[in-house]
């Protein structure tokens, strides 16, 4: 389970009914000092991919969330997606500085995450749902549907570009 921060990622996950574990991999970030550096201009940990990896090695049957999640080997990622001014919206509701919403609202537009996905696990692994104006328990829905293989993978049915266009225009 992966995306964007504020796609919704950590809500959706926690309303799956599965039978698998849920890993909030941020989370475990902090509580095992997973990190190397501190990015002061990002107000952020630069995690330790590495100890991150070794830590997940031999964890099966597990549903792990973060945006870094695609970034480990899986077999299959679940991108949640949403419209950049939405997620510019939620993030400055959470309290995240104008910066970090501009650079998350932009990734998201250019499907940064979902590149590096599709990249690394190849289109047949990945599955992407599109958030936008839809309530955690439809998402959660969606979800248990790829772990159950009910979910054919989906690569490129969200696309953000209008708000990238629209950005050029002002």
């Amino acid at each position: 389970m992966t995306g964007t921060p504020g796609t919704g990622k950590t809500t959706a996950t926690d309303l799956v009914d599965s039978s698998l574990s849920l890993i909030h991999l941020n989370e475990v970030i902090k509580e095992k000092e997973f990190s190397v550096d501190y990015d002061d201009s990002r107000d952020t940990v630069v995690t330790d991919m590495d100890a991150v990896g070794d830590w997940l090695t031999g964890k099966d049957d597990v549903i792990v969330e973060s945006h870094l999640s695609h970034q480990f080997d899986v077999d299959k990622v679940v991108v949640l997606r949403c419209h950049p001014e939405t997620l510019q919206s939620r993030l400055t509701d959470r309290g995240e500085s104008t910066a970090s919403v501009e650079e998350n609202a932009e990734s998201e537009a250019l499907d940064i995450i979902l590149s590096e996905a599709v990249s690394r696990h190849g289109e047949q692994s990945v599955y992407e749902i599109d958030t936008t104006d839809r309530e955690p328990a439809a998402i959660a829905e969606d979800i248990e549907a790829v772990v159950a293989g009910e979910k054919s993978p989906s690569v490129g049915t969200v696309s953000f570009i209008d708000y990238l266009a629209d950005r050029t225009r002002r």
